[in-house]
């Protein structure tokens, strides 16, 4: 068989991307082209440039990957794939998230449809179940992030609840406390009455309803009338706050009335607040110290006593026996019908309210008072080493003013910019962080409690359990967030062996973390900037006294046609490697980023999945025709100079070249994708290709040849520009070419102007 014939058989059909997907990644890996440690780039490239790492956001083991994940890997591979085809070693490491509370909830799902309940288990009984959900996922998720072209390094796969990151925790943890930075105390904090769990603000879901709001007095002569749409929290009231400059309420400040309020005596103090609005309801508000975070920092300001009338199962713990007992909704229907019967109501109007609901376990969220482990976001500490412009070793900091440095003064650059502020909002209002969860399933806080002989109770805060016996473990695990939030360089070998409190200095000794961090680039979702990006700048900057990464890119949310969430209750929820099977992953990958700029959200559109499916079918029938027509070519016979619009062809593919690699290295991914589209499909194609045919046929052979030579060149830099964004089509169109080099593209060399 000669090579036309081969061309032709192989060629022949349109291209199918279910027959060259999962054989193309099966080279890449052979080849060892993800692991920067073996990959053969080594071997062709200069490249002087610092390593580019990066780290993929881990997902939850709670499920299968959606369309929004899609959008990361393909933003993040096209990153990763560029960074690599220009020269420089580059890591992406992988790995999942256990989700503590998300994938405990989900296991108890599916064991109540087995009719087996928690209760029914052991802990190590149900932790066995999760960890096996969990191992299936890990399968599950892996094999997508596969399907998705993704070129991870499997070798260095992490998993925030294993081995590794187990020490990183225990020692983080050793570190934040041995500074102070760590406390535990009673705060006021999210409490799942249904999950039996405190749980962070991340875990809200705000479902917009209708309430009553209630103005009302708490006696006849009470001087002050205040608003609420829950009065039942009002038998837990110790003041009333009004704003300093209300004129209607100076003359009371400072004034504490005794009254009887639906059975329960109430001492209610008149305290001045600032933050107060004198325009919303009567402009006073009734100060519930243990039932509101705004309230709790009212009480701690004026050091008011708090009550806790509202218990763990959101039912009322009052002196009033009529009350004691009852739900919440029952006590607000007693406690309306007692203020009409004593003439204390004065209004009553239908608002629009937002209802805080664990989206895990679906219960109305309780803010209540807790007993907990808290990082203190607020206290100064000493930094023992750093490599931040502007904040020395030694200097007195606290983590409110370390993330918010990092920023402001660029050494962390949030693309797009109009979110550097929401950041800073966020960070300047931040409040302490409560780690600790009442759950099973996560990494249990590494805090022992012993009862001496004097019945007063040791405490041991460490990496090992103490020796000797009688020492019992916290039962809480710690908030997912916080082993998420070490990912950056617990995923780079962080701590090792050294004992972090004495030898901070050594750990930047250690491969992978001296090598790669800080990371180049955070790609992930906007809607969890708060949650974990700015998590991750508290720990890097607090335990290495460095940045974690250099950038941080966001994107948008992935919504469906008609613009909304996709989720499983609407029933629009995608499996993106459904949507491989019908277009190709290249067209998926293409479909989400095309004009989708930074920050943005995105469409799923069945449009764009079919123009770019016919795009994939494009450059395999382009490359045909090259091929086709090139098998005779002589490098040796092309002409010295080329004619004149030759020349001009390829000099125009190399100034797109130019504009692609600017668009890339300024995250302009959209641009760059669209621009390489249009070009192939009515340049490259529709006017390159037509013109050669023209002269491949003629009798000119010095025309014939430059056009064969500029077909091969074009196609060469095409293929290079598109492979970040097309990795399938543009690999397997280049393994079958009967006159590349035989490498896999992925390490080729990236197209420069010359």
């Amino acid at each position: 068989m000669n090579q036309n014939e081969k061309i032709d058989k192989i060629f022949l059909k349109p291209y199918n991307p279910l027959q060259h997907e999962e054989e193309t990644y099966m080279l890449w890996e052979k080849e060892s082209v993800f692991n920067p440690d073996k990959c053969v780039v080594k071997k062709y490239s200069n490249s002087k440039e610092s390593p580019f790492s990066i780290i993929l956001p881990p997902p939850n083991v709670t499920g299968s990957l959606h369309m929004g994940s899609a959008l990361m890997l393909a933003i993040q591979d096209i990153l990763v794939r560029f960074q690599r085809m220009k020269g420089r070693k580059t890591l992406w490491v992988p790995g999942t998230d256990h989700a503590s509370i998300a994938t405990e909830s989900k296991v108890e799902k599916i064991l109540m449809k087995q009719k087996i309940r928690r209760t029914d288990l052991t802990k190590e009984q149900f932790l066995e179940k999760v960890d096996e959900f969990a191992e299936s996922q890990r399968k599950e998720i892996k094999d997508q992030i596969k399907k998705m072209g993704a070129s991870v390094d499997w070798s260095r796969e992490a998993f925030t609840l294993d081995k590794q990151r187990e020490e990183a925790v225990k020692t983080a943890f050793t570190i934040l406390y041995e500074r102070g930075l760590i406390k535990r105390g009673e705060q006021i904090v999210n409490w799942d009455p249904k999950g039996q769990t405190t749980i962070s603000d991340d875990e809200i879901e705000y479902q917009e309803g209708k309430a009553t709001l209630y103005t009302f007095k708490y006696a006849k002569d009470f001087p002050i009338s205040i608003a609420t749409t829950r009065p039942e929290t009002k038998v837990g009231d110790t003041a009333v706050a009004v704003n300093p400059e209300d004129k209607r309420y100076k003359e009371y400040i400072g004034k504490e009335y005794e009254v009887n309020f639906a059975g329960c005596t109430l001492k209610i103090r008149i305290v001045e607040d600032k933050n107060v609005d004198p325009e919303f309801g009567t402009g006073a508000l009734g100060v519930t110290p243990a039932h509101s975070k705004v309230d709790w920092e009212i009480a701690q300001e004026h050091a008011l006593p708090w009550y806790k009338v509202i218990n763990e199962y959101a039912k009322m713990e009052t002196s009033n026996p009529e009350i004691n007992g009852l739900k919440t909704t029952e006590a607000r229907e007693y406690i309306v019908n007692w203020l009409k019967k004593e003439n204390l109501l004065e209004k009553e109007e239908e608002i629009d309210q937002n209802i805080s609901i664990s989206y895990r376990s679906g219960g109305v969220i309780e803010p209540l008072p807790k007993l907990q482990w808290f990082i203190d976001v607020n206290k100064k500490f000493t930094l023992p080493l750093s490599s931040i412009p502007g904040v020395e070793a030694g200097k007195k900091v606290t983590l409110k003013e370390l993330m918010l440095h990092v920023v402001k003064e660029g050494h962390i650059k949030i693309i797009p910019e109009r979110f550097d502020k929401i950041y800073y909002n966020w960070i300047e209002n931040l409040h302490d962080w409560c780690i600790s969860r009442q759950i099973w399933y996560g990494h249990q806080i590494p805090v022992w409690y012993k009862e001496n002989k004097e019945s007063e109770t040791e405490v041991h805060i460490g990496i090992k359990k103490p020796e000797g016996a009688g020492w019992v473990q916290d039962p809480d695990t710690l908030d997912t967030w916080f082993s998420s939030g070490l990912w950056t360089f617990s995923t780079l070998g962080w701590p090792g062996n050294a004992d972090m409190s004495e030898k901070l200095k050594e750990v930047k000794k250690r491969g992978d973390l001296l090598e790669y961090h800080p990371t180049t680039v955070m790609e992930t979702g906007a809607d969890i900037l708060f949650f974990w990006v700015a998590r991750m700048i508290l720990m890097s900057t607090s335990l290495l006294g460095e940045i974690p990464f250099q950038t941080v890119y966001l994107h948008g949310m992935v919504r469906d046609e008609k613009g909304r969430k996709l989720s499983k209750s609407l029933g629009n929820n995608i499996d993106p490697r459904d949507l491989s099977k019908q277009y190709g992953t290249d067209a998926v990958r293409l479909s989400l980023i095309i004009g989708t700029r930074p920050g943005n959200d995105s469409r799923v559109s069945l449009d764009k999945l079919k123009a770019y499916k016919h795009f994939a079918n494009k450059i395999w029938n382009a490359s045909r025709f090259v091929f086709e027509n090139t098998t005779d070519y002589n490098e040796k016979s092309t002409p010295e100079k080329l004619p004149k619009k030759y020349e001009e062809y390829v000099k125009n593919c190399l100034d797109l070249a130019r504009e692609v690699t600017e668009d890339m290295e300024n995250y302009r991914f959209y641009l760059a994708g669209e621009k390489l589209y249009h070009y192939f499909w009515h340049t490259f194609a529709d006017i390159i290709i037509e013109e050669a045919k023209k002269d491949i046929n003629g009798n000119n052979v010095d025309l014939s040849n430059a056009a064969k030579h500029s077909l091969r060149e074009i196609l060469r830099m095409n293929l290079k520009m598109l492979h970040p964004f097309m990795p399938f089509i543009t690999e397997t169109v280049w393994q079958r070419s009967p006159f590349l080099l035989n490498r896999p593209l992925a390490v080729e060399s990236w197209p420069t102007k010359k």
